[in-house]
């Protein structure tokens, strides 16, 4: 069954269709039915295997094994272009607006922008790293766009283009050829990039998710201050060995959030605030201290974190079927068939927890509680 993976998660089942690498929990007994699909076994002889065990009429089970293979294991099995796959008809400009040099895991990174719009979608979360020009430049990324589409080309190769509407991808696809980089891996040898925070305790990681407003990088932010180490946020590279890498982005900051951390990062106070017409959000951003890029580390857990100042703290295991049901929308799993794999045995061992708190120095302890598996 080469099109498909199939997982048991907790009382559920998780699909992985390969062609359009899309993840979907169902039931196991469909998950039977769509292996038996994928197999090419007929649908009269799959609704007839069926009849005694579920008790419903032929005609009933016929309909609903047709159903599924027409609505979910068709779609999913035909063959999907791959993105930006079609190279656009495009000409470099003769000169760019911005050009702008970082320092990265030892690497000089140049990025040339033909507008400020661009260098608006890139630039703040990169500036703690920019450095002063030079001609000793290991990559190249070249961001400009026409009266449609922005385009990326890194070192000469057409990366792709994308809409107005679709700038956010353009963004992820940016950030992907910077790991790609700075680690000298191709986009195949990850298992995947995670919309989550990460900290580093000791030898270990956690993965702190949480949805927009939950203040997952405000505790990120917190517990940078209190010794643990920022790895990456919002943007959480794992390699195909299910190691944690750092990213070197800022910590987006959010306005309501700057009173809070004032006092930890004074340089909070003075910090230029960005504009995000898309999200519809404000941030600052706030350098990540101690990142060593050439450590890697295993991840530990995964916290859904969320501040509530009607709760001083209360922390519970969650299934992973809950924490997987909130992951994988958010993320970038590899389309390759063993990383794939690798993912779903990766995640179904893995510990997750909702901790929620208003009381700053309880979670602190809490975090440090996973770490030392003493919660």
């Amino acid at each position: 069954m080469d099109l498909a993976l199939i997982k048991q998660l907790d009382d559920k089942a998780v699909v992985w269709f390969k062609n359009s690498n899309q993840y979907i929990v169902v039931e196991k007994l469909t998950a039977s039915i769509i292996e038996q699909l994928l197999c090419k076994e007929s649908i009269q002889k799959i609704a007839k295997s069926l009849v005694d065990e579920l008790d419903i009429p032929l005609i009933e089970v016929l309909n609903f094994v047709t159903d599924l293979n027409k609505q979910l294991v068709i779609p999913n099995t035909i063959k999907h272009p791959e993105e930006n796959s079609v190279v656009l008809e495009y000409e470099v400009p003769l000169s760019f607006a911005f050009e702008n040099y970082y320092l990265i895991n030892s690497k000089i990174i140049k990025v040339v922008f033909s507008t400020e719009f661009e260098l608006s979608l890139i630039h703040p979360k990169f500036a703690h790293l920019e450095t002063t020009a030079t001609t000793d430049v290991d990559f190249l990324f070249q961001v400009f766009n026409n009266s449609k589409d922005t385009f990326l080309i890194v070192d000469g190769i057409f990366v792709g283009a994308w809409t107005h509407e679709n700038i956010h991808y353009f963004q992820g696809k940016f950030c992907m050829k910077i790991i790609e980089s700075i680690y000298q891996k191709k986009e195949n040898e990850w298992m995947g990039v995670f919309h989550a925070s990460a900290i580093n305790y000791k030898e270990d990681a956690l993965l702190i998710l949480g949805d927009s407003g939950n203040g997952k990088s405000t505790s990120l932010a917190l517990l940078q201050a209190q010794g643990f180490h920022c790895i990456a946020d919002d943007f959480v590279p794992i390699d195909t060995n299910h190691k944690v890498v750092a990213f070197p982005a800022g910590i987006s900051i959010k306005p309501k959030a700057v009173d809070v951390l004032i006092s930890e990062y004074p340089s909070l106070k003075m910090a230029a605030e960005y504009y995000y017409e898309r999200l519809n959000k404000t941030v600052r951003y706030l350098p990540p201290k101690n990142i060593n890029y050439k450590k890697k580390f295993p991840c530990k857990a995964l916290v859904f974190i969320k501040y509530d100042t009607s709760v001083e703290l209360k922390v519970s295991k969650i299934s992973n079927l809950e924490a997987f049901e909130s992951l994988v929308p958010d993320s970038w799993i590899s389309k390759v068939s063993e990383n794939a794999a690798s993912f779903l045995t990766w995640f179904s061992n893995l510990p997750c927890y909702q901790l929620t708190y208003s009381n700053n120095e309880m979670m602190y302890a809490t975090i440090k509680s996973i770490f030392e598996e003493e919660l």
